[in-house]
């Protein structure tokens, strides 16, 4: 059997969540069209009949702005650490940027650390939103970039779209061709490390995003705080009154909504109890951080 680890890495927005999600075959990871929203590191492991692999899902790496920012860039580069590859992901519709840079060097420092060190991949996302042209020229930009930084081993490049699939085959099979034997780190029914109660706080959290669009980018964050089955309650965190009401909805739309969207996805008679909480600056707070596990 092949077995290893592959971190999966890139700016905000790049499609990380999403590639793991279609490589995994299920969802292990909350995806949104807003920046970061990955905030914690995220196992996904794909099983196969002669390998398995586990994907490590990550924040994207950004200039940050707040005490939060800083800790899921601390994150998101924890994880190039002790892994067997690194998967740098690109857009294919914008162009390679400081943030690309930042990634790529950072990922560079781990390839260079010795023998035992990872297979670098990169992989330009989102091809089916992107021309031929733009394809290519992303591929020629991030190869001179690498070749700007450092003289490199041999690096492969994968275009793919992690929403289509397109491509993402040809990906997962060289991914799989290049881990050595080793064995299985989980038992075949495990297809993530998440624990229930972050994985409920994390699906209520993409749903809010979902239905406030752009109010609240980067002002909630969720943990439950009661797990009695069937009864689970989760604070709902926000940093002004005003978000507050956002949150609640006229009514209470809002809230009404992603209990029902959230409640579908768990076992039958599951009983979802939602509080909205404001807790100012929490993001620069690290009593706050702490208690909400960044």
């Amino acid at each position: 059997m092949r077995s290893g680890f592959v971190a999966v890495v890139g700016r905000p927005n790049v499609g990380k969540s999403t590639l793991v999600n279609k490589m995994v075959g299920t969802k292990v990871s909350i995806t949104s069209s807003r920046p970061n929203t990955t905030r914690h590191r995220i196992l996904g492991v794909l099983h196969q009949p002669e390998a398995q692999v586990v994907f490590v899902d990550t924040p994207g790496i950004h200039r940050p702005r707040s005490t939060l920012g800083a800790r899921l860039n601390e994150t998101a580069t924890s994880a190039l650490t002790d892994v067997d590859m690194i998967l740098v992901l690109v857009d294919a519709t914008a162009a390679v940027g400081p943030g690309d840079r930042t990634v790529l060097e950072r990922s560079l420092r781990e390839v260079q650390r010795g023998d035992e060190a990872p297979h670098l991949v990169v992989v330009v996302n989102k091809i089916d939103k992107a021309g031929g042209d733009q394809i290519l020229e992303r591929l020629v930009t991030v190869k001179a970039a690498l070749e700007a930084i450092v003289d490199l081993p041999t690096v492969e490049y994968f275009p793919v779209s992690a929403r289509s699939g397109q491509g993402v085959d040809a990906l997962t099979a060289h991914i799989v061709d290049s881990l050595d034997e080793g064995p299985p780190f989980f038992p075949s029914d495990v297809v993530t490390d998440t624990p229930e109660a972050l994985w409920v706080a994390e699906l209520v959290r993409e749903q809010l995003l979902a239905k406030t669009h752009d109010e609240l980018p980067h002002s909630i964050s969720c943990r439950v705080t009661e797990w009695e089955w069937p009864h689970i309650r989760c604070e709902i965190i926000v940093e002004r009154d005003s978000q507050k009401g956002i949150v609640i909805g006229k009514g209470g739309e809002i809230l009404k909504a992603v209990g029902i969207a959230v409640r579908e996805t768990l076992p039958e008679g599951a009983y979802l109890d939602l509080h909205v909480k404001v807790e100012k600056h929490w993001q620069d707070r690290d009593e706050m951080l702490n208690r909400l596990g960044y």
